[in-house]
């Protein structure tokens, strides 16, 4: 299947401004991978330039090769055990209200990495004390779960990816179930959770709904859709342009399931305007309360 020239919804506009520049000095100087170049995201310019990017720890080097992923695959290094207080340091240079964290896959380390996790939320604590700590984890369970849980960050997020039917294609190692239970147990730690899916990989509506309906179960309080872009000729081909029709259907169907916030739309990506929702989350929840104390 030949799919036609990507629509105009998906072209986007590179801007490099100053604020991209600062933020891409940092990254470089303290020798930091992020996500948002490992996976080519399409939101770089847009993120980099309001000062936000989601830094990947513990190398650029995933012990998985999932179709889908731009991520570099094969053995990693050995962790760099200044890491945390690099990741730190930064946040302080770049002076972020809410710091966005996620990581490569470290099946080859006796703990998974879940420890390094840890050690990260915990030293962004010391030198930033009101920052808004999001994670974007592996499918950490039980007692290495409970490591990071552990570490109170403010959101956990753990990306279901697709629906159960495409799993086995197009990620590596992880199961659809084991991903469903990551997030059972976030949501049962009492901190807020999150998961993200891609669509345009071959699925049906009812298929994504039946996955937000499952996400939903789970726990889950937060949800981002995204179309799948193929980042190399390497990956597993797109197999369709979802229409934004269809990306505000289903955003209607994810809020009706009792999701607190969605983010919907071709190019959502799992850590795309992290800090604005967040934000309005904790001002809804504020107004709620003030309402019900005036009533009172």
């Amino acid at each position: 299947m030949i799919l036609p020239r990507k629509p105009d919804w998906l072209k986007i506009k590179i801007e490099n401004t100053e604020n991209f520049s600062f933020i891409k000095k940092i990254v470089v100087e303290n020798q930091l991978h992020t996500i948002c170049s490992s996976g080519k995201c399409p939101n770089q310019c847009e993120c980099w330039s309001r000062g936000t990017a989601t830094f990947m720890i513990m190398g650029d080097i995933c012990t998985r090769s999932c179709k889908f992923c731009a991520t570099k695959s094969g053995k990693p290094l050995p962790l760099d055990s200044a890491e945390p207080v690099k990741v730190a340091e930064s946040v302080s240079l770049m002076k972020l209200k809410h710091c966005v964290i996620t990581s490569v896959d470290r099946d080859d380390l006796p703990d998974k990495g879940a420890k390094h996790w840890a050690e990260t939320v915990s030293k962004i604590r010391e030198l930033n004390a009101n920052i808004i700590i999001e994670l974007l984890i592996p499918d950490y369970q039980n007692e290495l779960l409970k490591i990071v849980t552990d570490s109170k960050p403010d959101i956990i997020g753990h990306n279901l990816e697709t629906v159960e039917r495409l799993t086995p294609t197009v990620r590596s190692r992880a199961t659809y179930k084991n991903s469903l239970e990551t997030l059972t147990q976030i949501a049962a730690s009492g901190i807020l959770t999150k998961t993200g899916i891609m669509v345009g990989l071959g699925e049906t509506e009812a298929e994504v709904c039946q996955t937000l309906t499952d996400a939903r179960h789970a726990g889950t309080s937060i949800v981002t859709i995204g179309q799948y872009l193929q980042p190399s000729k390497n990956n597993i081909a797109v197999a369709e342009y979802i229409k934004p029709e269809l990306f505000d259907k289903y955003k209607s169907f994810a809020l009706e399931l009792g999701f607190t916030h969605v983010e919907s739309a071709p190019l959502v990506r799992s850590s795309y305007r992290s800090d604005y929702y967040y934000t309005e989350l904790h001002r809804e929840a504020q107004s709620y309360t003030e309402k019900k104390l005036r009533k009172s």
